[in-house]
């Protein structure tokens, strides 16, 4: 009788390793992982030279990792086990704490950080240094400066962050936000921050900007009627309900026009063509764009502004554009310096610098 048990499992097992065998060879292959907003590794070409040299296998390695059958559902099995079985504190760098997905963002990238300075000091000396530019810059703490020492979870220095850009920014005004930010200013399942909750910040940087700061009563607050799973939803790989998207909207930020340098077209601040987008925040000035220029025709002032920013701004901007005609937006990410004054005439304008901690410490700039 035993044998015959063993004989059972060792033929269900059998069974099985052949039909996610057959699938893995002939089911459908998917493109990219909609959970993990990445694409995934496709059939690599076979060939003498590919045999050889090992990257046949490498390569195929990969493929059937990325398209192994059921993947997701495993992906979700691996990570239930990793927090609830194993008592791991993280999955894939993500850790769940309070409700909220957030990046173990640790230890502070030093030689990353220098890098970004470096790329905007050389910046200010070859376009803003003879301006007559007022600079401000800030940085954006990450959801970790509020989450992780809490609930036992290593962060990056965000103190020493901080001190580091003041240092190497003489020629700018830093404007501290720290204070202005709280764990639910954030996503729960998303790295960035929701801009309903914003409205602190904007006011804390209009103040140092000398302009007029927004209020509460000057928006709507308006849902999007579609479920938001953010970035650490899918890398966490653990079930969690999904955030809400607000957009702040009012007659001006309605009026006015954004134009984008990549697409030679204009759209509006809040682009609603991006509500089918992979990434719901991309309604946000259109999400990932090198080059934007907001035109106000309702501006308090003849000023104008340059924006040096990640994806992080897209839902700050709109909220400090009302005192200014112009708001032009620079990705350094994607646009590299040397290439801006074939698009950008600098001439005095205000100019904030303003990045997160999470992208200075990853030498994405």
């Amino acid at each position: 009788m035993q044998r015959k048990i063993q004989l059972i499992g060792l033929a269900a097992v059998a069974a099985l390793w052949l039909l996610l065998t057959v699938i893995a060879w002939f089911g459908p292959k998917a493109d990219i992982s909609e959970t993990e907003r990445r694409p995934l590794a496709q059939m690599p070409a076979l060939s003498r030279e590919t045999l050889l040299n090992g990257t046949f296998m490498e390569d195929f390695e990969s493929y059937t990792l990325d398209q192994f059958p059921l993947r997701d559902a495993f992906r979700r099995l691996k990570a239930s086990v990793h927090y609830h079985l194993l008592g791991q504190k993280d999955n894939n760098g993500i850790y769940i704490a309070d409700g909220y997905a957030a990046e173990l963002a640790y230890p502070l990238d030093t030689e990353s950080v220098d890098h970004a300075l470096g790329v905007f000091r050389s910046v200010y000396d070859r376009y803003l240094k003879n301006t007559g530019s007022t600079i401000y810059t800030t940085v954006i703490p990450d959801k970790g400066c509020y989450l992780a020492e809490e609930n036992g979870y290593l962060r990056m220095d965000h103190d020493a962050l901080f001190q580091k850009v003041k240092k190497s920014m003489v020629y700018a005004t830093y404007v501290d936000i720290t204070d202005c930010l709280q764990t639910n200013s954030y996503y729960r399942t998303d790295t960035h921050w929701r801009q309903e909750a914003l409205l602190p910040v904007a006011q804390r940087l209009s103040a140092a900007m000398g302009l007029t700061a927004p209020k509460q009563e000057d928006y709507t607050k308006v849902a999007i009627d579609r479920p938001f799973y953010g970035v650490y939803y899918g890398q966490a790989a653990l079930p969690m309900e999904p955030d809400t998207v607000y957009l702040l909207q009012n007659d001006a930020l309605s009026d006015c026009r954004v134009y984008s340098y990549e697409q030679n077209a204009y759209t509006e601040v809040y682009n609603m063509d991006k509500l089918t987008s992979k990434d719901l925040y991309d309604v946000y000035l259109s999400g990932a764009e090198s080059l934007l220029r907001i035109e106000n025709p309702n501006a308090n002032t003849d000023r104008e502004l340059i924006v040096f920013r990640d994806s992080y701004a897209s839902s700050l901007i709109p909220l400090l554009v009302g005192d200014y005609q112009t708001v032009t937006l620079i990705d350094l990410r994607y646009l590299h310096a040397s290439r801006l004054d074939r698009f950008v005439d600098f001439h005095g304008q205000d100019v904030l610098f303003i990045h997160s901690a999470l992208v200075l410490n990853k030498k994405l700039i």
